[in-house]
């Protein structure tokens, strides 16, 4: 099926012949194409729906006790891990490839490590077939897997290039998990380490890989961040933000949603301990720190989209789709070229419609199309601080 969906045209292609083939398919055939399927709808700014079609629980599990308002609190995200990060080498932070809200945090901490002195940003997306890439400044889809293309994913590494970090990619097309694991970590040695000894290195991951102990990739498999702290002799600062999240259903005794209800965060937060201020983790063993996301909120589209309030809305209807249903509305930044990865868009899969897209103050080209790639509209759109 994945060879299908790269011979087809554009991203609303791909969705439709997924939405078309889930039906023929038998229950437990279903989740690669439901996790391609969400991570589709990443791509074409349906983030509601992408954790609702694929509302699988892949979070590890947890049994503990948990932190207690009396002697933990909420604190920012961002302020916790920049002052972590201070005398570390390597800050490595996590993702759920299909849920969106787990890249906006490793935005947000991008200007912060390069003011703290880091040099380099890893993105696991990126692919070594994009030579121009820091010369354009800006991503393409030919930047990196299917993930580029996700908005929020393209605003990291077009952040990354212009706040000056040498962006590294480091995939391994190794065929084993266990040889893929260590291929990231040679690539991530050799580029950033090798290259430049005192090195400061920022990485956007997957899942495990950024665990510090082995378990969660299978017996015996040791995670790509065990593997460079082998090579480099460096203790990396391991942030997971994949457990505690909202997975789209509510589960009896959720540990996630208890945690919500204790401490109501309106933002990515980490608890720290009101005494000594130490950041909670849930599996010291792997990660240093564990991010606390909130929910998307019950608008249309997830409040997080704000970027805690740097990003504004900009009305969008079905009137610009011209008759045609679905329809895609996209913004790109005036200033880059026809193939570069959206600021924002939105797909119209109803008649009769409106929705916002989340734009910085600035000057962008927007563009509606129709499955078949037709333009169906065009015009320019500034928005106002």
């Amino acid at each position: 099926m994945y060879a299908e969906l790269q011979a087809l045209k554009n991203d609303l292609q791909r969705y439709q012949h997924l939405v078309d083939a889930m039906p023929r398919l038998a229950h437990d055939d279903r989740i690669m194409p439901l996790q391609m399927l969400a991570a589709v709808e990443d791509q074409l700014g349906l983030y509601n729906e992408a954790i609702r079609d694929f509302p699988f629980d892949n979070r590890v599990s947890f049994s503990g006790e948990l932190p207690q308002p009396g002697l933990w609190q909420a604190s920012d995200a961002v302020d916790v891990i920049a002052k972590l990060a201070a005398g570390r080498r390597i800050v490595m932070i996590n993702e759920a490839h299909h849920d969106a809200h787990t890249r906006a945090l490793t935005l947000a901490l991008l200007p912060r490590l390069k003011a703290a002195g880091f040099t380099h940003f890893a993105a696991e997306a990126l692919h070594d077939a994009d030579p121009d890439l820091a010369k354009r400044g800006y991503p393409v889809p030919a930047s990196g897997s299917q993930y580029v293309r996700e908005p929020l994913y393209g605003e990291i590494v077009r952040q990354a290039l212009k706040l000056g970090f040498v962006v590294v990619p480091y995939e391994s097309d190794a065929p084993t998990m266990a040889e893929r694991e260590a291929g990231q970590a040679r690539q991530l040695y050799r580029k950033v380490f090798q290259a430049n000894p005192k090195a400061r290195l920022f990485i956007h991951a997957g899942y495990a890989h950024i665990d510090k102990a082995p378990g969660n990739l299978g017996l015996g498999v040791k995670p790509m961040a065990m593997h460079l702290r082998d090579l480099t002799g460096i203790d990396p600062l391991s942030i997971d933000q994949t457990r505690w999240r909202d997975i789209g259903v509510a589960l009896d005794n959720d540990p996630y949603r208890q945690l919500i209800a204790l401490y109501q965060p309106q933002k990515a937060v980490v608890l720290t301990r009101r005494d000594d201020g130490s950041a909670w983790t849930a599996d010291p063993s792997r990660h240093d720190v564990d991010v606390l996301l909130p929910g998307p909120g019950r608008q249309r589209r997830p409040r997080w989209l704000s970027l805690d309030g740097q990003r504004v809305t900009r009305l969008i209807t079905t009137d610009m789709c011209a008759g045609h249903i679905p329809c895609v509305v996209e913004a790109r930044y005036a200033d880059e070229g026809e193939h570069a990865v959206p600021a924002d868009l939105y797909t119209f899969l109803a008649p009769e419609g409106m929705s916002s897209l989340y734009l910085y103050p600035g000057h962008y080209r927007l563009r509606a199309w129709a499955a078949d790639g037709r333009t169906l509209l065009e015009r320019r759109l500034d928005v106002s601080p």
